[in-house]
């Protein structure tokens, strides 16, 4: 079994890839504090709940865009499951040509997405991230990750509103009744998530007009279903995306040659 893992700066997700068909996958907090002893206890009880023995894991494909915790995950899976982790970073094969003005500036997590956009459902793409930042990621219709956008996450909105200001509260991130809140709560609530939908819809319009009518929208992240329910403009759901794009990078690189 292929162990994937995706450090983000909220979260750390987690799958398991049996071929190609994804297993037991986890989302967990990130936690800056931890040690490397914790995420391999951690690591090993994930493991031992979905009923599985750490020696059945045959490979690790990590992503991160938290470098203090890529070490510190490495330092873990040597530690507690006996391997080093596949850490994708600049210089390593995705199949996937980098159009940015720098390509070592572009996230990890980014260019599996583009891997996994590539291989999956065909460009030209517009990948939309809910994550800590919202990202938009554009792929061409050969492929190529051309570049994309950075807006504020849902989150980050949420806890501005409450630390920059002295009335407002904070509240969970679900659908109001109605976008015109009768009360404060249902009023922050439609500002940020029908907010959300319409920063989406607006960016996509933009990306489409210079992408082309063909282009799919694809959205990932752990907000993506709660978003697309709201809006038409979301082709594709695709929570793990970045976990199948981490085993298709996975698979280019340690694909055995014939006769070897």
């Amino acid at each position: 079994m292929l162990l994937t893992i995706d450090i983000g700066n909220t979260n750390v997700t987690l799958g398991l890839y049996e071929g190609e068909t994804l297993g037991p996958r986890w989302r967990l907090a990130t936690d800056h504090q931890r040690m490397a002893d914790e995420y391999g206890i951690l690591l090993i009880s994930l493991l031992t709940h979905a009923q599985l023995d750490a020696s059945r894991v045959q490979g690790i494909a990590l992503a991160s865009v938290v470098p203090p915790l890529t070490g510190v995950f490495v330092q873990a899976c040597e530690g507690f499951l006996g391997q080093s982790p596949f850490v994708v970073d600049a210089g390593v094969k995705t199949g996937v040509r980098i159009r940015y003005d720098d390509p070592k500036s572009v996230g990890a997590d980014r260019v599996v997405d583009a891997a996994a956009v590539q291989k999956l459902y065909g460009g030209p793409a517009c990948v939309v991230d809910l994550g800590t930042a919202t990202t938009f990621d554009a792929i061409s219709a050969e492929g190529d990750y051309l570049g994309g956008a950075i807006a504020p996450g849902i989150g980050i909105a949420a806890d501005a509103l409450f630390q920059r200001t002295a009335k407002l509260t904070k509240v969970d991130l679900v659908r109001p009744p109605t976008a015109i809140g009768r009360n404060t709560v249902h009023a922050i609530q439609s500002g940020l998530i029908f907010g959300h939908v319409g920063l989406i819809e607006g960016m996509v319009a933009r990306f489409r007009a210079e992408l082309g009518p063909s282009m799919k929208v694809i959205a990932t992240g752990g907000l993506a279903g709660l978003i697309a329910s709201e809006t038409k403009c979301i082709d594709i759901i695709a929570p793990w995306l970045t976990l199948d794009g981490l085993r298709i990078v996975w698979e280019l690189n340690h694909r055995t040659a014939p006769g070897g």
